[in-house]
């Protein structure tokens, strides 16, 4: 089964002409690129999963904060979304913790495709090995912008690389879920990062970041007043 695709949510990124949001990126580069990464449809288990996950967040407030997945959901559920530095930086974080489950995961999927511990055939074997060496790509790549990211937050494009890892890699996560051979490997990591993705990324990160680079390209440059030369007598 191939993984699924879509488009990015309408409205957030608004299509503009000739506007740049700064590091040479164009706003409507930074649409199709979002916009090129998979979205599943919301399923019953998906549902399901985010309700519960937003109780639990919601139960934690006046609680010490975790920074867990239940944290992030209910900030970007709630008005304010604007995170702090610290919360930048704990959300950076479990996105780390996010990639390198991803990546315990692939090996033992890639383990159990060529020890036939799985019932997958020849030919629908080849076809997984090639969307797992896929997702070695999307790992290492999200794992190098997080390395970026945690040295300069502010910066636009390792901010769009790593959302489309995230996305690339859940939406094949959720195809590998609904095989038999693969769900018991996979298990809830699989809707978890996409809710990784979007919303917590997407929303309190990703598009906060791509406005306040708008802004910075709006911002009236002040002009250098010549300077004027005395004359000597």
């Amino acid at each position: 089964m191939a993984a699924g695709s879509g488009s990015a949510p309408e409205g957030l990124l608004p299509r503009r002409e000739s506007l740049w949001l700064g590091e040479g990126l164009p706003f409507d580069m930074l649409r199709e690129i979002l916009e090129g990464s998979g979205r599943k449809t919301m399923g019953y288990r998906k549902i399901f999963l985010i309700g519960f996950i937003l109780f639990l967040g919601l139960a934690s407030f006046g609680q010490a904060e975790d920074y867990h997945l239940p944290y992030f959901l209910s900030k970007a559920s709630s008005k304010a979304i604007e995170l702090s530095k610290k919360e930048k930086t704990e959300l950076i974080n479990q996105l780390d913790g996010v990639m390198k489950e991803a990546r315990k995961i692939h090996t033992k999927l890639i383990q159990a495709i060529q020890t036939g511990e799985t019932d997958v055939r020849y030919q629908e074997g080849k076809f997984w090995i090639s969307k797992l060496e896929e997702d070695q790509e999307s790992i290492e790549t999200g794992i190098q912008q997080i390395k970026l990211l945690r040295e300069k937050p502010s910066h636009l494009v390792p901010s769009i690389k790593l959302y489309k890892s995230l996305k690339d890699l859940s939406s094949n996560f959720n195809a590998y879920n609904n095989l038999p051979s693969f769900s018991a490997l996979v298990g809830d990591v699989a809707p978890e990062m996409e809710l990784w993705a979007d919303p917590v990324f997407y929303k309190l990160y990703l598009i906060p970041l791509a406005r306040s680079k708008d802004v910075e390209t709006k911002a009236p440059q002040k002009e250098k007043k010549p300077t004027s030369k005395e004359k000597r007598p």
